[in-house]
């Protein structure tokens, strides 16, 4: 695709980033915690009402997923321990984690954290818009008949390539809602037959994630009674993510680990349209101030956060601008063009962001079910790859100190075997010929 001028990387951009090489780019915007809270238009308590909300919702979550039930009604994921992988990547300081979202009981991705919080939020509500709950009410009500009777007469829908749709289909349907999910041309076929067995309506495009998007948002424009998830634009389904991070707080506190200048804590991050990564950093930055630094991780051919944040917030920019073709293994990370929201509120907080290559995510998807029997899907293994291949360069500022690493691996557990399989021979080959 032929760029504008004002489009042409002058600097600003890591110079193999248009000819699909790995990057390492480090935010020259990244700001001091308290400055970068002061620029953002997002108050930090909203996230504290996020956690509590959560907490409301548990009786409600037990209900719709009885998995959940021992553990309250809460959606938390282990956060484990790597020492073969550590040992396997040679590193002799500090400690590696992965945060195992790829596993939630919910709906096996991190989608969950935005997407179901969304339904329950906006379920809540309509619920007492119309005299069916109160402030404080036990929630599980919710779930009864009579509820469901009450939800059926209104729609939810949703852009998604992918894991969002479930999320959002899964608890939607589960409750009652008409949900339609409207799906781009690179969402995996397993995933839009698991949301029509569901009983939601899966409306596909031949076009990407940023025109199911744009299509599901008209959709719902036309008609009553509907609400619409926005993957780009919503503050609940950002803050349903930042929520997120008080649960891993509570788990490094358990397991001992100080964070503070002197033990930072880095955290990896696979990003698509930012959503999630951003909500999580949002959180994590008000937990842990300084002592935290956030990674977002991209695909080579999809790395639209990257070149939004790198050449400004004033416009949107999409990775077709600069001849990249936005294709790759990692469907949850197939998007062109950032989330403005997320853009504008994370662009002083997180550290850098790195790319990697599909045959990367195929190799770490390998390795991890090799040695720790992680079932990821291809995007859940790019922290991985990312750390190996630019660790060195992130870690620069804190190389004297003893980091905490976690990889937020964020989907994977609920695919069909022949898919995992496929993916594991693929590694599997490209590992041997190496």
């Amino acid at each position: 695709m032929m760029k504008g001028p004002e489009l042409m990387n002058d600097g600003t951009l890591p110079p193999g980033l248009p000819n699909g090489t790995p990057v390492w780019w480090r935010n020259p915007h990244a700001l001091p915690v308290d400055a970068a809270m002061a620029r953002s238009s997002l108050d930090g308590e909203m996230v504290k009402e996020a956690e509590d909300a959560w907490e409301w919702y548990g009786p409600l979550l037990a209900q719709l997923f009885p998995e959940t039930a021992a553990d309250g009604g809460r959606n938390r994921s282990e956060l484990r321990e790597l020492n073969r992988i550590a040992g396997m990547i040679g590193l002799t300081r500090g400690r590696l984690f992965a945060k195992c979202d790829y596993a939630l009981q919910t709906t096996g991705s991190i989608k969950a954290r935005g997407g179901v919080f969304e339904v329950l939020t906006h379920a809540v509500d309509i619920a007492r818009e119309a005299g069916l709950v109160e402030d404080g009410d036990d929630l599980s009500k919710l779930a009864a008949p009579e509820a469901k009777a009450f939800f059926a007469r209104h729609r939810l829908l949703v852009g998604s390539t992918g894991n969002l749709g479930y999320s959002v289909g899964l608890a939607g349907c589960r409750l009652g809602f008409d949900v339609e999910v409207h799906m781009s041309h690179d969402a995996k076929q397993w995933k839009k037959d698991r949301l029509t067995a569901l009983g939601a309506c899966v409306v596909e495009h031949g076009s990407d994630f940023s025109q199911a998007v744009c299509a599901a948002r008209e959709a719902a424009d036309r008609q009553a009674d509907s609400h619409f998830v926005d993957d780009e634009r919503s503050i609940t389904l950002f803050m349903g993510y930042a929520a997120a991070a008080r649960e891993l707080a509570d788990q490094i506190e358990e397991a001992g680990i100080p964070v503070d200048a002197n033990h930072p804590l880095h955290v990896y991050l696979p990003c698509g349209v930012g959503g999630a990564p951003g909500g999580v950093t949002f959180g994590l930055k008000r937990v842990f101030g300084d002592a935290v630094r956030c990674i977002y991780v991209e695909p080579v051919a999809s790395p639209c956060m990257l070149v939004q944040l790198a050449l400004g917030i004033d416009r949107p920019v999409s990775v077709y601008d600069f001849g990249l073709d936005n294709r790759t293994i990692a469907d949850g990370l197939a998007v062109a063009q950032a989330s403005q929201l997320v853009a504008r509120e994370t662009r002083h907080m997180v550290e850098g962001i790195a790319t990697v290559s599909d045959e990367s995510l195929l190799i770490w998807l390998t390795h991890m079910w090799r040695l720790e029997k992680m079932r990821l899907e291809p995007s859940a293994a790019s922290g991985f790859a990312a750390l190996v291949e630019f660790g060195g360069e992130i870690e620069v500022p804190d190389s004297d100190r003893e980091i905490t690493r976690v990889i937020w691996t964020t989907g994977g557990a609920y695919q069909p075997e022949t898919e995992f399989a496929a993916a594991l021979a693929r590694g599997n080959d490209l590992i041997s010929s190496m």
